[in-house]
């Protein structure tokens, strides 16, 4: 595997088990390496709050089969 796509298929084709280890690995290299993790986002309390109407809104619409 010589590709970034190649490598992202050969992914694709593990089982959920081998992917969470292959995620482990990954992150154990990074951590080796020094790289840091992304600072937490922040996010209002009204976006929060739409997200969540949002979200019940669609719910109720799928349980009403629209």
């Amino acid at each position: 595997m010589s590709t970034l796509s190649e490598i992202e298929a050969a992914a694709d084709a593990l089982s959920p088990a081998q992917k969470q280890e292959l995620l482990l690995f990954l992150a154990a290299r990074l951590r080796a390496e020094g790289a840091t993790i992304p600072e937490p986002r922040m996010f209002a309390r009204e976006e929060i709050g739409e997200w969540i109407a949002q979200d019940e809104s669609d719910s109720e619409r799928f349980k009403a089969g629209a």
